[in-house]
């Protein structure tokens, strides 16, 4: 998912009834929920090096404990310099002895099994939140490699938006309208609507994951080609939870499809949504081998790799050769991103998550582009 849906599920997290045993819980439970993303940084050293690397080492289940060891050590840092400066401003107002404390500066006892505790199930809820994406995660890298995905929730999901905002700022309004009342305080507002917000993101995904199940059993019972498939995968739609980009793969092409699972309908036109498998070429071969050729096809589940000849990469010049050598370039595309996210059918223009590689003389790496940049 996207940093905002990983930060207000991890304030929802802290708001849940931890931050009532301990204090900065939710400031932890924050930057946890996040912490895993900061492989991007991994970008700083290429494209290749950011595809290569995110939701690796971080995104996984070994990795979770030691994310939220850090961010603990790191929040009780904090708390540590945050009540050195509460009680130097304590010493100056020169309070007479046994004159009450000011609300203000009362010291905050920070509890570092609590604290831990609520960065280790943030640290999780990022991992989980991920999966039920289509891009995956590798939760147990580096003993399995594999990919796993649930593809039943659009990785930015409006919805979720829509229900974490709530959760976070509804609790700050009530709480507004009591002071103005003069109603007292009970301790750290939002604790209901914490839990009703994350008991909601689950039932959205149940929801969705039994509309992806049937999306799957109606490719099954109304079949789009008469060729024997391979495998099939469908793909969500944000907000809709009933429509759903569907992928089947035979032994000459891909064919794709729109489902609605709510009319139990499956549209699709062999002559607009068939995308026949590429001819291996020695500059595809070469491409494969590069960089980000293994990269890519470590990640992507449905990689397709075309030889679009010399066709340059808009903004990247092609090679500069000398007479009697020839470049061509070769596409990576991924089928699971490859439709109009917010409309029907695929896409127009390269997906999002494209790479390029020019080839010269069918063998010879002269330059990969990905996200738009160029690698070093």
């Amino acid at each position: 998912m996207e940093p905002v849906t990983h930060f207000l599920t991890g304030a929802c997290i802290g708001r849940a009834g931890l931050n009532r045993k301990t204090a900065l819980a939710t400031l932890g439970a924050v930057l946890a929920a996040e912490a895993a993303d900061l492989d991007i940084l991994w970008s700083f050293a290429g494209p290749v090096e950011g595809l290569k690397h995110h939701r690796g080492i971080t995104h996984t289940l070994i990795a979770a404990p030691v994310v939220a060891a850090v961010v603990t050590v790191a929040v009780w840092g904090f708390h540590v310099w945050r009540e050195r400066r509460r009680a130097c401003k304590l010493a100056a107002l020169h309070l007479e002895p046994g004159a009450p404390v000011p609300p203000r500066f009362e010291p905050r006892r920070l509890h570092l099994g609590w604290l831990y505790l609520t960065t280790l199930i943030a640290a999780f809820s990022h991992i989980l939140l991920d999966w039920t994406n289509n891009y995956g995660v590798r939760p147990f890298f580096p003993f399995n490699p594999r990919w796993y995905a649930g593809s039943f929730v659009f990785i930015a999901e409006p919805v979720l938006w829509v229900i974490l905002v709530g959760a976070v700022v509804f609790p700050g309004l009530f709480g507004l309208a009591d002071r103005e009342i003069g109603a007292r305080s009970k301790g750290p507002r939002g604790q209901i609507w914490a839990i009703l917000a994350l008991a909601s993101i689950v039932l959205v995904w149940i929801v969705r994951w039994t509309t992806h199940e049937e999306a799957l059993a109606l490719l099954q019972t109304q079949p789009i080609t008469t060729q024997p498939i391979l495998r099939a995968t469908v793909e969500p739609y944000p907000i809709n939870p009933f429509h759903w980009h569907a992928i089947v793969e035979t032994a000459y092409f891909y064919q794709t499809a729109d489902i609605n699972t709510r009319l139990g309908r499956v549209d699709s036109d062999p002559h607009q949504d068939v995308i026949y498998k590429p001819e291996e070429t020695p500059a595809i071969e070469a491409a494969k081998r590069t960089p980000l050729g293994q990269a890519y096809l470590d990640w992507g589940r449905w990689a397709v790799v075309r030889d679009v000849g010399q066709e340059p990469v808009s903004g990247f010049p092609p090679p500069e050769l000398p007479p009697g050598r020839n470049w061509t370039t070769v596409q990576f595309t991924d089928l699971r991103f490859d439709y109009a996210f917010r409309g029907e059918g695929r896409s127009t223009g390269p997906p999002p998550l494209s790479g390029w590689v020019y080839i010269v003389d069918g063998r010879e790496e002269a330059g990969e582009i990905m996200n738009g940049r160029e690698e070093k």
